[in-house]
């Protein structure tokens, strides 16, 4: 991963041969046991509830493949939730403080990265089915002159080029000057830094388009910025009151929290230490727990746990957030694919949806069945991992 696609980096399983394409981007248990796993020296928890059918071992590929790629990678810690119609399976393996040498734990929240554009795209979608907006109007319908200069045309973009990323517009953090701040040790001294959407929109359209709109299919955070402020045009609230209105609390997400542009610089507890290479900038790790995350704002600034993450993507799948029509229009597969999502076939057959996030001292995958009875969420306190596509086939297809 470059630098520069660091806060895009959405999807390792991305490039795979089972074209499982799930988007780019710029991420109390009953019965638990203690212990040491598999002889690979990595700590942690393991636990079961609802009284699933796999039991306590029925995952124990999907706990493999974790302790590998914590090993390997070099990784701190991860965790995981898997849930299986009311049943659930979750563990925790590797340290969250690598000073005290603290065990992740399964309750623990983090930054979810681009995993917030499916939060996003579910709330643009519902406003359509509320005939409030619709996916073929142009941005400049809804933000007049705000995506215009050096042949950018707000008129000639809709709002369905911002959800599947054909729009052609420039990702702000492929800015130079932007990068230099996000991916190189200049990040150390301006991780508070407070950008508004409209300042990373600017920056982007200082650049030419990078392709004629809906030519072709090009993952840009750019999009999803502006997909924020479209919600709150429609709306007259931020786009984050709308997620947490329309999903946050009627799903009951406790753990799951959209920060806002300003001051929230913590992660709230409990949570791990987050470990950052600078996605290529650092040769070694650096504590970025706490940042702005205005820095990505709607496009990835949300903060959940590995348990809200699954109970999201169920409810999605089942039809409690969108209605049949807006569903199917969220997971189409023609052309350039899904909105905010992405799906495709395993190397066994089964086909999944979802999505995948990195930013500073973060990196999750998110991924659920069609019909959302089998769905998981990982999370590990680092930016480096790249074995997403693994952990999918470890837990789908065993």
């Amino acid at each position: 991963m470059t630098r520069q696609r660091a806060l895009r980096r959405g999807v390792g399983v991305a490039a795979v041969a089972s074209a499982l394409v799930v988007g780019t981007a710029l991420p109390a248990t009953a019965g638990v046991m203690t212990g040491v796993t598999g002889g690979t020296g990595v700590t942690g928890v393991t636990g079961v509830t609802g009284g699933s059918s796999h039991g306590g071992s029925g995952h124990g590929g999907t706990r493999t493949a974790m302790d590998a790629a914590v090993r390997t990678e070099g990784l701190p810690g991860m965790i995981a939730t898997v849930r299986e119609g009311h049943d659930s399976w979750t563990t925790a393996i590797g340290t969250a403080d690598t000073t005290t040498g603290q065990p992740r734990s399964t309750r623990e929240r983090f930054r979810i990265g681009s995993v917030t554009k499916m939060f996003v795209a579910t709330v643009v979608l519902q406003l359509q089915a509320e005939g409030r907006l619709d996916l073929d109007d142009t941005v400049d319908r809804w933000l007049p002159g705000v995506v215009s200069g050096n042949g950018n045309d707000g008129s000639a973009i809709t709002v369905r080029q911002l959800l599947n990323h054909t729009s052609g517009l420039f990702a702000y953090d492929d800015d130079p000057g932007m990068a230099a701040v996000l991916f190189t040790p200049q990040f150390l001294s301006r991780r508070y830094d407070t950008y508004t959407p409209e300042q990373l929109v600017r920056i982007a359209v200082s650049h030419p388009p990078v392709f004629t709109p809906g030519a072709k299919r090009e993952y840009s955070n750019t999009n999803y910025i502006l997909a924020g402020m479209i919600v709150a045009e429609v709306t007259g609230h931020p786009y984050g009151t709308e997620i947490e209105r329309r999903i946050i609390r009627p799903l009951g997400l406790g753990g799951t929290s959209v920060p806002g542009t300003g001051t929230a610089t913590a992660v709230p507890r409990p949570h791990a230490r987050g470990y950052s290479k600078l996605f290529g900038g650092s040769p070694t790790p650096l504590d970025t727990t706490e940042l702005n995350p205005s820095m990505a704002g709607a496009a990835g600034e949300i903060i959940s746990t590995t348990d809200d993450l699954t109970r999201f993507l169920s409810a999605l799948m089942r039809g409690r957030l969108l209605p049949q029509a807006e569903l199917d229009e969220m997971l189409t597969t023609e052309g350039p694919g899904g909105l905010g999502i992405g799906g495709g076939t395993l190397s066994c057959g089964v086909a999944v949806w979802g999505h995948d996030g990195g930013i500073h001292g973060s990196s999750t995958l998110a991924l659920t069945t069609r019909d959302g009875r089998h769905s998981v969420a990982f999370n590990t306190n680092a930016d480096w991992f790249t074995g997403k596509f693994e952990l999918a086939e470890a837990e789908f297809c065993g």
